[in-house]
């Protein structure tokens, strides 16, 4: 070891060679916030979970994840004020095993948290959190709500706005609604943010799997949306 160091000392080559990796490229970095609010029941979490492991599995969304520079996410639940944990640490996305990984991670979560009202203020300040922590520099930073409610605890979106820097940041929003609780409207208002910011509609929680393939869609691969027909 000792004569290479010797022989190399100088040389433009050993330069190379001993020079740290580049970093890997980085399209996107996602950050997936669940709601487990009181207004969401044990079948609930359960579809919500499942529906969103199978977006993940889902052919054209693996293929928009794999047609990235490269793809980072991480995922947390969330209901009050002092209620956010983990179910996923930051990984990247850059193989059909690791998105299987991340899927099957997610959709065996055990929930934390149940019967806590509803606190998007602190949501969003934890997934900007994160954000800040992300393993890479990416491109583009997004929070993706998912939700079946106002907020009712703490502070609202408005005030997390106001209070934190979200520059570069896009929030989009998966509402799930039902005939009688129709709130897309407070949500393209009051929580989508930043450039290209949209709201997904799901037709109550059997339908989340297919908003949830959709906003991936939308928020990985807009090609590959555009291809989408259902």
């Amino acid at each position: 070891m000792r004569k290479w160091a010797l022989a190399c000392a100088g040389g433009a080559i050993c330069t190379a060679l001993t020079a740290a990796p580049p970093a890997q490229a980085c399209s996107i970095a996602l950050v997936l916030a669940l709601d487990v609010s009181a207004s969401i029941d044990s079948e609930e979490y359960h579809l919500q979970q499942e529906g969103l492991a199978r977006a993940l599995r889902d052919e054209t969304v693996s293929r928009a994840i794999l047609g990235q520079d490269g793809v980072w996410i991480t995922a947390y639940e969330w209901s009050g004020s002092r209620h956010q944990y983990e179910q996923l640490p930051w990984t990247r996305m850059d193989s059909p095993e690791s998105i299987d990984s991340v899927a099957e991670t997610l959709r065996t979560a055990p929930r934390r948290a149940k019967d806590f009202p509803t606190s998007l203020g602190f949501a969003l300040g934890h997934g900007l959190g994160l954000l800040q922590d992300a393993p890479e520099r990416c491109r583009r930073k997004v929070i993706d709500v998912s939700s079946d409610g106002k907020t009712n605890d703490g502070f609202g979106p408005d005030s997390a706005y106001r209070a934190w820097n979200m520059a570069g940041i896009t929030v989009n929003a998966l509402v799930i609604e039902e005939p009688d609780n129709r709130i897309a409207p407070y949500y393209r208002d009051e929580v989508v943010f930043g450039p290209g910011a949209f709201v997904e509609i799901a037709d109550g929680f059997e339908d989340y799997a297919r908003a949830m393939r959709r906003k991936l869609l939308r928020e990985i691969g807009a090609q590959a949306f555009a291809s989408v027909t259902q």
